[in-house]
């Protein structure tokens, strides 16, 4: 898997990581659920060939890691984090090896960041780099971790050392993530979209994971055309994916557009994220699904409580604070979460929370990250003058 691959894939799941853990089976024979794929589905022909293969040969290393990568793809583009579980069984074998061969060390980082095991992947990372410090997808994935987590530094220098070994979007797209978040999202923004017009031999894939992150870009600068703009350009491209709708949905939420989102994500009610985004748009709208959505969401959450699962807080804690109107419980959410991942919508979250529960001084940690980023972002700025006007952050 080369960088451009795994920044689709990996990014991806990083930046929608507040759903369930993923179950993992019991034995190999156990029947878990069957997946929605249509007979006809080509990707479900090339997971289906593959698990026979595996079947056969269960101790093939290649066989097992490209079913994986198969799963693990379809986990982001499904929204879907069963798919972790069938991946991680398909690494049984090498899963618990102290000392498994590289290749086993990324895919198991990439499963491991996905459940919020960020110090068990960076452990992986770091393995896989010593035994082969040119490795662009476990550079790639442990930029992508230190990015989420908030390490800036050390996901430069990450990008910095895959720099001689990919293309120059590819190197683009990993620097003017963190220069988007670091103070310089217009200049990153228009660097990043003069690369991607001008680009050659870009896949869909990446095509789409480029534009997303161009559309939050200009969406954090309040620059609302040029964000719906980059938003339709990903959605024309009809891959499936899970984050691109999910971030599309959550910008039509934020500019009052709750029933474009009702048509968006009608057939994704299966999916946590997506149904938190519909039980959000149905509560705006008053929308006789509002009942049942938030009994169902608010029954997953507590089955993830029950399996102590805590990849969801995030998304949680929205739900708890927009829909249940519980601002003390929604920030006590935020808060364990902003102490795992480091993201705008993390800081959002705790933000938001701390505003509704009349707590300034809870929000401090998130008011210093702002401060050491100079992150450009319309909304947590507007949250951030009404927190102070409560009297700060003391």
């Amino acid at each position: 898997m080369n960088y451009s691959i795994c920044l689709t894939l990996c990014g991806l799941l990083l930046a929608s990581a507040a759903v369930a853990a993923p179950f993992v089976p019991r034995t190999d024979n156990e029947v878990l659920e069957h997946l929605p794929f249509r007979p006809t589905d080509p990707v479900a022909r090339e997971i289906n060939g593959l698990r026979r293969q595996l079947a056969e040969e269960p101790q093939n290393m290649a066989t097992a890691l490209q079913l994986a990568r198969s799963y693990f793809a379809q986990a982001g583009a499904q929204s879907d984090p069963r798919y972790v579980g069938y991946a991680q069984a398909a690494l049984k074998p090498w899963w618990s090896l102290p000392n498994p061969p590289a290749p086993v060390l990324v895919m198991r980082a990439t499963l491991r960041q996905y459940g919020h095991d960020f110090a068990g992947a960076l452990a992986d990372l770091d393995a896989a780099l010593l035994i082969n410090p040119a490795d662009v997808e476990a550079l790639s994935l442990r930029a992508d971790i230190n990015l989420v987590t908030g390490d800036y530094a050390a996901s430069r220098k990450d990008c910095a050392r895959m720099s001689p070994y990919v293309t120059t979007l590819t190197d683009a797209g990993c620097v003017t993530f963190i220069e988007g978040m670091t103070g310089r999202a217009r200049q990153s923004h228009d660097v990043l979209l003069n690369l991607l017009n001008s680009a050659k031999n870009v896949s869909p894939e990446q095509r789409l994971w480029l534009l997303t992150r161009l559309a939050e870009m200009a969406w954090r600068l309040n620059d609302v055309a040029l964000a719906e703009a980059h938003f339709k350009r990903a959605l024309a491209l009809n891959v499936v994916d899970g984050f691109l709708l999910a971030a599309y949905a959550d910008f039509l939420l934020d500019y009052g557009r709750p029933r474009e989102v009702l048509v968006l994500l009608k057939d994704w009610s299966r999916a946590d994220p997506m149904l938190l985004r519909l039980t959000l748009a149905a509560h705006m709208t008053g929308d006789k699904v509002f009942a049942e959505h938030q009994t169902a969401l608010a029954a997953r959450y507590a089955a993830a409580r029950m399996r102590g699962d805590t990849t969801h807080e995030q998304e949680e804690s929205r739900f708890t604070l927009v829909v249940l109107k519980q601002p003390e419980e929604a920030l006590r959410l935020a808060q364990s979460n902003w102490r795992v991942q480091r993201e705008p919508r993390d800081a959002r979250a705790l933000l938001e929370a701390a505003l509704a529960a009349n707590k300034p001084a809870a929000a401090k940690p998130v008011l210093d990250w702002m401060e050491m980023t100079a992150i450009e972002d319309w909304y947590l700025r507007k949250i951030a003058a009404q927190l102070a006007s409560l009297g700060g952050a003391k």
